[in-house]
């Protein structure tokens, strides 16, 4: 196993094995050199239905053969490339994942600013959906840390 993707090429399009690039979208490698020399000598285009990619705990199932060339992913590119072999349903269960974590990665500071805004922990907890104490510690932490304001004066 690599830590490199690869991309390969595969003569039959309806053969069913890594995904295709234009399913991943936005792959910063497809701008490099190496990959546009190495499409340009094969003939083929990155919109070609026979270039694939794998990821890299995948890249044992490259045919023997198959003309390949490893190329390095960021992890948003690999996470993307990962949903595209996956099934549907996976896929967009695994979207929301990661919805919530976005939603979610400002939680604390969000009940803060409501708290130093004056919003009532109870009207917190009840709009943002969370507990009562989770709002109080997210209130008290936020209190804690110089950039923050804090509660508001009355």
């Amino acid at each position: 196993m690599t830590d490199d993707a690869y991309l390969f090429l595969v003569d039959d399009p309806a053969v069913p094995l890594g995904a295709s690039v234009t399913a991943v979208e936005d792959l910063t490698c497809l701008e490099t050199p190496a990959v546009r020399a190495w499409l340009d000598a094969h003939g083929v285009s990155a919109t070609s239905p026979g270039v694939r990619l794998l990821p890299p705990e995948e890249t044992d199932a490259i045919p023997d053969g198959a003309e390949k060339l490893p190329v390095p992913l960021n992890d948003d590119e690999l996470d993307r490339l990962r949903r595209a072999l996956m099934p549907g349903a996976l896929a967009r269960v695994e979207e929301e994942l990661l919805a919530y974590r976005d939603c979610t990665g400002e939680r604390d500071a969000l009940l803060s600013r409501a708290t130093a805004a004056g919003v009532p922990p109870h009207r917190i907890a009840r709009l943002a959906g969370e507990d009562a104490r989770t709002v109080a510690t997210a209130a008290a932490q936020g209190q804690d840390r110089p950039s923050d304001p804090g509660p508001r004066q009355r």
